[in-house]
Parts: C-alpha cells; sequence; structure tokens
C-alpha cells in the first residue's frame, strides 16, 4: 500500500511538471517579484515629495494651489495599500495607476511653477532633491518595464496549451497590466531642468 501511494505521488508531480503547473508557479513569482520592485521606486518617489514641497515653499509660498496639489496626490498614493494581491484584482490594479498618475502630474506642475524662481534653481538642496527625483523617476520606468514583461510572461503562459488546463484547474488568472494610454501618461519623467538664467547685464 505504502509503494502504491509513492507511485502515486511520483506520476502526480511528473504529471504537474508536464501541464506546466511549475512554469505557472515560476512565472506568477516572477510577477510579484518585479510588483515589488515597482512598488518600492514608487514609495521612493514619495518618500522625496515631503522635502520637496517644503523646499519649494521656502522660496515659493504663493504656489499654495500647486503645493496643496502635490501634497493631496502624494496622500492618495500612500493612502492605497499595494499589497501583492493588488497585481490579482484589475479594478485595484487600475486605481493604483490613476493614483500614481495624479502624483506624476503634480510633480510636473510643481516643477514648471519651480521655473520662475531661479533663486530656488540654484538652492544645493533643491538640485539635490531634483537629481533623486530624477534618478527615481528612471528607476520606476526600468522597473515598471521589468513588471510589464514578466506579466506578459506569465499571462502568456497560462493561456497556451497545456498550460491553460492546469491555470484553469488551480485557478490561475491574467493578471492587469500597464495599459497603453497609463503608460504614455506616467512614463514623462517630470522635466528637471537646472539651466539658471544668466542675470541682466547692469545698466
Amino acid at each position: 500500500m505504502r509503494r502504491f501511494w509513492t507511485v502515486l505521488a511520483t506520476l502526480m508531480t511528473l504529471s504537474l511538471t508536464n501541464c506546466g503547473y511549475n512554469a505557472i508557479q515560476g512565472n506568477d513569482e516572477q510577477v510579484k517579484a518585479a510588483w515589488s520592485e515597482v512598488v518600492n521606486q514608487y514609495q521612493r518617489r514619495a518618500d522625496l515629495v515631503p522635502n520637496l514641497v517644503n523646499s519649494v515653499k521656502g522660496f515659493a509660498q504663493q504656489e499654495k494651489d500647486v503645493l496643496l496639489g502635490v501634497t493631496n496626490a502624494r496622500a492618495k498614493v500612500g493612502s492605497i495599500q499595494a499589497t501583492p494581491e493588488v497585481i490579482n484584482d484589475p479594478a485595484a490594479f487600475q486605481k493604483f495607476q490613476q493614483a500614481q498618475g495624479e502624483l506624476t502630474s503634480a510633480l510636473s506642475r510643481l516643477l514648471v511653477v519651480t521655473e520662475n524662481y531661479p533663486q530656488l534653481k540654484s538652492d544645493a538642496l533643491f538640485r539635490d532633491l531634483m537629481s533623486q527625483l530624477e534618478g527615481t523617476e528612471n528607476r520606476i520606468t526600468v522597473a515598471r518595464n521589468r513588471y510589464i514583461k514578466s506579466v506578459q510572461e506569465y499571462n502568456v503562459a497560462i493561456r497556451t496549451f497545456p498550460n491553460n488546463l492546469t491555470a484553469m484547474m488551480f485557478g490561475y488568472k491574467e493578471k492587469p497590466n500597464f495599459t497603453v494610454d497609463n503608460e504614455r501618461e506616467i512614463s514623462v519623467a517630470p522635466k528637471v531642468d537646472f539651466n539658471v538664467p544668466a542675470p541682466a547685464p547692469a545698466k
């Protein structure tokens, strides 16, 4: 009897291997890892926002609407729990995308405003924050591209035969990905320009 169960377990293992179960597991873990990196880089950006807002506020207090817009957008991002379950829920994923897109837009408006304040742009702290923001935006792009590729591989894996039968049996479904419209919107990193206009010649 013991031998029967051993043989049965071996056959089941071979069956799961041949039907793509292990491949689906591997792809699923890859998607989770890629998503964690996306969230990590977005969090890095959110952490920069308070210092950036305070830096601008010191030179441009009259830009209250813009500063408030950035603060509110960051608060909205922070209110969304970007757990691994988000990548299995298209509605939650879309909400996450929308919040990040709003923060990107708010930061872009803030940076446009800073163009009117040469003293701010020449401030060492502000320049350092801008450098960190630019680097973070680049990391976001890389992390997001890796996630897109991982989701594509996973979705293809669970839709092709015989993996699709295994996916159906174990309840694996397609994972949401960044849409083309959203990709266009959030892939535009805030413009960072350190060119300070030359002072007007003395008369």
